[in-house]
């Protein structure tokens, strides 16, 4: 599945290198392609829209945000 430019997602994966966890919701900024396979840019906002991480996740690695979900405050350490 093809994500739009600019659309909010959802990790399905712990990046603990990036203190992200499974679920984080996070902006697609940009999109790449290599091998066939189709990756993306995620900007990560914290809860009063400062960035505060850009990283790039293979498509597997996001999902698309349903109507039946909430967002949840957590905080992170940097």
């Amino acid at each position: 599945m093809a994500h739009r430019l600019f659309s909010r997602v959802a990790l399905t994966v712990d990046l603990p290198e990036h203190h992200l966890q499974a679920g984080d919701v996070a902006t697609i900024v940009d999109t790449h392609e290599a091998k066939g396979r189709t990756g993306y840019s995620l900007e990560v906002f914290n809860a009063t829209g400062e960035t505060i991480n850009v990283v790039v996740v293979e498509e597997s690695q996001i999902e698309p945000l349903r109507n039946d979900e909430v967002f949840h405050i957590r905080r992170i350490a940097v």
